[in-house]
């Protein structure tokens, strides 16, 4: 099995998948994310990464804010809260997933099994991540710094004088391991964190970090020529 080593950023398009594979020995210098393993067959000790990715396709964690309920590609079920440390997010507008322009957070993680995950919140929800952020900032922290839980919190509304329930996720945070944040920063530097289902040229970003989309390629000339003439 080969080494991992650091990857720039110039070549983060063309990363393979990332993924752990036998129990890990102990820790190694360089990358906080690698790890040493004996390989089973020649008994040769290797490094290999703590999570799994592959690039621009992370697992989907879902927030049903009608249920109140996080899930996994809308299938698994994992409750009304999950804790993660984030290691990277963007908040922007955007027109994604066929539901018009909206105010959206996207926060990438690693699970508790090493897998890296996306999960998308906007509305209310967005309003009280920022709620969040700023108390951080003014103790010089980020949200890679922390432990970040995200509860749904039930609330109600009258339309036609009717009631009706809804959730928004509330956000609260607490210390997290400084060698769980350095892994997860060293990854993040490391490789592309992006997700292609909500990655578009329109973005209207106002806050990003640790987020790498790959460059979109140049036009070639002719292609240039061709479009201004169909205009």
């Amino acid at each position: 099995m080969a080494t991992a080593t650091k990857t720039p950023k110039a070549q983060a398009a063309t990363l393979p998948a990332i993924s752990p594979s036998a129990a890990p020995v102990l820790a190694v210098a360089g990358p906080a994310y690698l790890l040493e393993k004996a390989d089973e067959a020649t008994g040769e000790v290797v490094q290999v990464p703590r999570f799994r990715y592959l690039p621009g396709h992370p697992r989907q964690i879902r927030f049903d804010a009608k249920a109140g309920q996080f899930n996994i590609g809308g299938i698994t079920p994992l409750g009304s809260a999950i804790s993660f440390i984030p290691l990277a997010w963007r908040v922007f507008h955007d027109n994604i997933l066929n539901m018009g322009r909206k105010l959206w957070a996207e926060l990438f993680y690693a699970d508790d099994k090493g897998a890296i995950c996306a999960v998308l919140f906007h509305g209310y929800s967005v309003e009280n991540l920022y709620r969040l952020i700023e108390p951080l900032f003014y103790d010089d922290l980020t949200l890679a710094d922390v432990v970040v839980k995200v509860q749904a919190e039930k609330k109600e509304t009258t339309k036609d004088g009717k009631k009706a329930t809804y959730f928004i996720a509330q956000f609260s945070y607490e210390a997290a391991d400084p060698q769980e944040v350095a892994a997860r920063r060293d990854f993040a530097r490391d490789f592309p964190i992006w997700r292609k289902e909500t990655h578009t040229s329109a973005a209207d970003v106002r806050i990003t970090h640790g987020y790498t989309a790959p460059a979109e390629p140049e036009a070639a000339p002719e292609e240039v020529e061709e479009a201004q003439q169909a205009a």
